[in-house]
């Protein structure tokens, strides 16, 4: 993911219910505010630490939507086309979705699939045809559905496009792609990291797929930047905050700022196993009048 980091149903906001132990009666508490998105570089860490962060008033969960980050867009030389790479830590959540994914599902919580460049010249961009957009993306469909997972989210990163004799970005094909894949899909997620070639590329031949996504995110840590997409502000993340790695002053300013702009989505990055309690209250108790818990 780029730049000050290591160098996602249509609503104005989220609410869900969940069950706050009360004796030994469940009262139903509603959490409204953002969608709170979390990255999980599943290289180093657990997708569970997305789950162990609820609000002290109410007891929702801090997080709506927890990404894997990242599968890949790798190039295949000798049949010259792209195909979904999962490296070994990768391969490991999407094996063990049992006990990495379910547990986050049963929380109410969505669990997405990053699909990022690999420095091989393959990329969401540069399909040579409709064909291959659409070959793509079954294989991301088909991995959808293999792991119950909830969607899928494109970053444009790291491709490197014509590495590997592949074209440079071409005007149709991330329509291509996104087409098949809301076309095989229409009723889970598919998310925006709005960076790369393809973030500038969402209309061709009378298509426009902007309204295929159900969110776009500034990828910009540390900053405030709305989006380029036509989206409503509800789908929308302006901020963008690397947990521990932006100061939680400025953490507490984007999230004021979110609520007050009428910003519908909150992005973060870099969910680790540490207890980051502190921290995330900087920004849950701006989004949901709430500080955060941390449970084990």
């Amino acid at each position: 993911m780029p730049r000050f980091r290591r160098i996602g149903t249509f609503v104005a906001a989220l609410a869900v219910t969940v069950g706050v132990t009360t004796g030994t009666a469940h009262a139903a508490i509603a959490k409204t505010g953002p969608v709170s998105v979390a990255y999980v570089e599943v290289n180093s860490n657990s997708m569970l630490n997305v789950g162990k962060y609820s609000l002290a008033n109410g007891g929702g969960n801090v997080f709506d939507i927890g990404v894997i980050f990242a599968a890949n867009i790798n190039y295949d030389t000798s049949r010259k086309s792209a195909y979904l790479y999962f490296n070994p830590n990768v391969q490991r959540v999407l094996d063990d979705v049992a006990s990495q994914v379910r547990p986050l599902q049963a929380k109410g919580i969505k669990v997405t699939l990053s699909i990022l460049g690999n420095h091989q010249g393959a990329g969401f961009a540069n399909f040579p045809s409709k064909a291959a957009a659409e070959a793509f993306a079954k294989q991301l469909s088909d991995a959808v559905t293999k792991y119950g997972l909830d969607g899928i989210d494109f970053d444009d990163e790291y491709t490197e496009y014509g590495n590997n004799g592949t074209g440079q970005p071409n005007a149709s094909s991330f329509v291509y792609l996104v087409t098949a894949l809301r076309a095989a899909m229409p009723n889970k997620l598919i998310t925006l990291y709005n960076i790369g070639p393809s973030a500038t590329r969402l209309s061709y031949g009378g298509v426009d797929i902007t309204s295929k996504f159900n969110y776009a995110w500034n990828p910009y840590y540390g900053t405030w930047g709305v989006p380029n997409i036509a989206l409503p502000k509800s789908r929308l993340s302006p901020a963008a905050v690397e947990i521990n790695g932006t100061s939680s002053s400025t953490a507490a300013s984007l999230a004021k700022r979110t609520v007050s702009e009428g910003y519908g989505v909150f992005l973060t990055y870099n969910l680790g196993a540490a207890d980051s309690h502190t921290y995330i209250s900087s920004f849950t108790k701006e989004l949901y009048g709430s500080n955060a818990v941390y449970t084990k």
